[in-house]
C-alpha cells in the first residue's frame, strides 16, 4: 500500500492507471476510520482495479464554531485498516488546495433542507472538495455512506449536472449491536450520551413498527419519533422523497425518514427508508 501526499503525484499515478485500461474505486473519507468506512471499502474493492482512499479533513465543510480543531485523528490506525481491506493507496494530502483557490462548486435545491438548513455553508464546502478529489483521483467509482443521505444525493446530482463519468454507489449505514449508528463522532459521547443516543435508531424501528401496523400519516409519526428521543435538543425530523428531498404528508416507498439530533457538544444524524407488508 503506498501513501501519497501530492495531489499531482496522485493524479498522474491514476491518469497512468486509465491509459492502461485500469479501473479506479474511490473512497473519501476525513479520517478516524471505522466499520462504516471499511464497508466502503470493501463494496468498492470488488469492483475495481486500483482502491484509494482519501484522508482529509475539509476545513471548507465547517463552520465557525464546528470541531474542525478537535475532529478525531487516528492516522496509523486508519493506514492499518486501509491496508487489512485492500486498498492500494492511501491520499493524504499535506495541501489540498493551492494557494490561489477561488472555486466553489455549489448544488441547489437538495442543500436547502435538512442538515443545510442548519449547516447553510456544509455542503458547499463538500462539493468543492469531492469535485476537486474526483479530479485528482480520477475515479471509475466511488462509494459513499447512505449515512449521510443529504449528501449522497447531493453527490449524485452533482455528477448528473456536471457529466462526470464517475459511477456513485452508496453503501448501508453500518450500525452498532445495539443500533446505534457508526460515526466518527460517536467518540465524543460520554456513557450516558451515548446511551440516549441509542434512542434515533429506537426511533426508526417504532415507525417502521407503526407502519406495519398501517399508520401513513407523518405528522402523526413525527410525533412517535419526538416521544422516543431522549436527546438534548433537536435539529430536525423529516420524511422526505428520497430524489427530491422535499418533504412528504405521506409515507410510501420511496420515502426516507431523516433525524438529526444533539447530545452534548455532539451532533449526530441518522436515517432510513421503509419496507411495506404485501397485502393480498
Amino acid at each position: 500500500m503506498k501513501i501519497i501526499e501530492s495531489p499531482s503525484e496522485l493524479q498522474e499515478l491514476a491518469l497512468a492507471q486509465k491509459s492502461i485500461g485500469k479501473t479506479i474505486g474511490f473512497v473519501p473519507t476525513m479520517g478516524a476510520l471505522h466499520k462504516g468506512h471499511t464497508s466502503l471499502m470493501d463494496i468498492a474493492r470488488t469492483q475495481c482495479d486500483l482502491l484509494i482512499v482519501s484522508i482529509f479533513v475539509n476545513p471548507l465543510q465547517f463552520a465557525a464554531g464546528e470541531d474542525l480543531d478537535t475532529y478525531p485523528h487516528t492516522p496509523e490506525k486508519d493506514h492499518r485498516l486501509c491496508e487489512l481491506h485492500g486498498v492500494d493507496v492511501v491520499f493524504r494530502p499535506t495541501a489540498m488546495y493551492p494557494p490561489n483557490h477561488s472555486t466553489t462548486v455549489s448544488v441547489s435545491g437538495l442543500t436547502k433542507g435538512l442538515c443545510g438548513a442548519s449547516r447553510p455553508t456544509h455542503f458547499d464546502g463538500v462539493t468543492t472538495v469531492v469535485s476537486r478529489l474526483f479530479g485528482i483521483v480520477q475515479p471509475t467509482l466511488a462509494v459513499f455512506g447512505q449515512k449521510d443521505f443529504q449528501q449522497l444525493a447531493i453527490i449524485r446530482r452533482m455528477v448528473t449536472d456536471m457529466a462526470m463519468p464517475i459511477q456513485i454507489i452508496g453503501g448501508p449505514i453500518v450500525r452498532e449491536a445495539d443500533g446505534l449508528a457508526l460515526s466518527s463522532r460517536n467518540t465524543y459521547l460520554s456513557v450516558e450520551e451515548r446511551s440516549r443516543a441509542l434512542s434515533l435508531s429506537q426511533a426508526l424501528q417504532k415507525v417502521q413498527s407503526c407502519i406495519d401496523d398501517g399508520e401513513r400519516d407523518t405528522k402523526i409519526l413525527t410525533t412517535l419519533v419526538i416521544d422516543t428521543l431522549t436527546v438534548d435538543s433537536i435539529d430536525y425530523i423529516s420524511f422526505v422523497h428520497q430524489d427530491t428531498l422535499e418533504p412528504v404528508d405521506t409515507v410510501d416507498d420511496r420515502t426516507q425518514l431523516c433525524l438529526a439530533a444533539h447530545l452534548g457538544m455532539t451532533r449526530l444524524i441518522d436515517n432510513c427508508s421503509f419496507s411495506f407488508k404485501e397485502t393480498l
